[in-house]
């Protein structure tokens, strides 16, 4: 198997970007260019070593969301804050990447389908269906904790 070494932007004092690969600095932009190629990277202190890759990919998002059409609009944003210290902080994280894992794969199809409407609507159909059966499910489990025999 093949793996893609990860790529090393080292951040220095000066809040300038360098990598390591290319023997050149980088700017934010740059680093936003291996994400949308997914080219593994770490962004790490130079003079520490600490992983800051966390902190430069929300500076990323921070900017983009600056620039006109934001992701995440002040009540998502107030939202997400609220969950830190919260005994689902975890879940929050975890929901996230799933729903954006399912997005982009129902993205990845529509994108590819001959009939994207045809898509859209079987789309639907496949989530009224899994909606109904969790439905059932729970009524079912209802009715046997009332049943008192």
């Amino acid at each position: 198997m093949d793996e893609t070494p990860v790529r090393i932007i080292k951040k220095y004092a000066n809040r300038r970007l360098y990598d390591t690969e290319q023997s050149a600095y980088i700017t934010l932009e740059g680093v936003q260019d291996l994400v949308m190629d997914r080219i593994p990277f770490q962004v790490v202190d130079n003079r520490t070593g600490a992983d800051l890759t966390r902190l430069i990919l929300l500076q990323i998002i921070s900017e983009q969301e600056d620039k006109g059409h934001p992701v995440f609009d002040t009540d998502v944003l107030q939202m997400i804050i609220r969950f830190y210290g919260d005994a689902m902080q975890g879940a929050l994280g975890e929901w996230m990447k799933l729903s954006l894992d399912l997005f982009m794969d129902q993205k990845s199809r529509f994108q590819a389908s001959p009939d994207p409407v045809a898509m859209i609507a079987e789309m639907g159909r496949h989530n009224l269906d899994i909606w109904n059966s969790l439905q059932e499910g729970l009524f079912s489990i209802s009715l046997k904790s009332d049943d008192p025999a």
